[in-house]
């Protein structure tokens, strides 16, 4: 008979953990904090939520390296369906945005069409020039996706000190892109409530922005782990994950870019 320690399958069953209810628990201060804060209270019931999320955030994550570098828990059935569980990650991230494009055109056709009087961009919207920052901004996101194929093809070589060092290039790219975006906003002539040619395109651009941020975290754990010599050429869905990722943000900004910022304004600046 069969020890009841002996493993016949090769899935992982996860030991019972507190992280899942400690960052509900988390989300949910959030939630109270935030409203609180926005009906004129104080910040420090948000703020806690948040420091309790980003603790949750790394407790849990340590616990995943350290079922991933077991050489028991993560068998290539284990691997393969988190590889199937990313994909559908990165297909529901593709609905998110198609809702956003699907606003910014259902809002822009009838103006180029022809059907509406008026002109688009929208009278007295001033739009950023796309062959300036954002043609900048295009380079350095494209740039960053090569860098991180490359970081790909050194950890299957089983280079990990090379690897980290393409990462971390990667990150400083998307830092640089971060910057860049800020200074965009900064700069820009319309408000977030200027109207629909505004909403759209801050939330579109912002929401990206926020994507980026947080695939800049997930290769700065990429990162760490790399120099530590956690991948090896069999082993490493962590990083493909955030490869993968990346590379959905950089698909991403290539639509935004050809959509709102080139042909969006192709009317304002082409001459009559």
């Amino acid at each position: 008979m069969a020890s009841e320690t002996t493993k016949s399958h090769p899935y992982h069953m996860v030991a019972p953990s507190p992280w899942p209810a400690i960052g509900s628990l988390a989300a949910l201060v959030m939630a109270f904090g935030g409203v609180w804060y926005m009906q004129e209270g104080p910040i420090w019931l948000f703020v806690q939520g948040v420091l309790i999320l980003l603790w949750v955030f790394y407790r849990w994550w340590r616990d995943v390296v350290i079922e991933a570098r077991s050489g028991v828990d993560h068998t290539d059935t284990v691997r393969h369906g988190l590889r199937m569980g990313m994909v559908l990650f990165i297909t529901s991230e593709v609905m998110f945005f198609f809702v956003f494009f699907w606003a910014y055109f259902n809002a822009t056709v009838p103006f180029l069409s022809g059907v509406a009087h008026d002109v688009w961009p929208p009278e007295g919207v001033v739009p950023l020039d796309p062959w300036s920052v954002p043609f900048l901004n295009t380079v350095i996101l494209l740039s960053s996706g090569a860098t991180v194929t490359y970081a790909h093809h050194m950890v299957r070589l089983g280079d990990n000190k090379r690897a980290a060092r393409w990462i971390l290039l990667t990150v400083l790219l998307g830092l640089i892109f971060t910057g860049f975006q800020a200074y965009e906003y900064v700069h820009a002539t319309f408000p977030f409530t200027g109207g629909i040619y505004s909403s759209t395109f801050y939330l579109a651009t912002g929401f990206h922005g926020f994507h980026v941020i947080i695939g800049t975290i997930f290769l700065i754990v990429c990162w760490f782990r790399a120099r530590a010599g956690h991948f090896t050429p069999e082993v490493h869905v962590g990083f493909e994950a955030a490869a993968w990722y990346w590379h959905f943000v950089d698909v991403v900004w290539l639509f935004l870019f050809a959509s709102i910022y080139w042909w969006g304004s192709l009317s304002y600046f082409t001459p009559a």
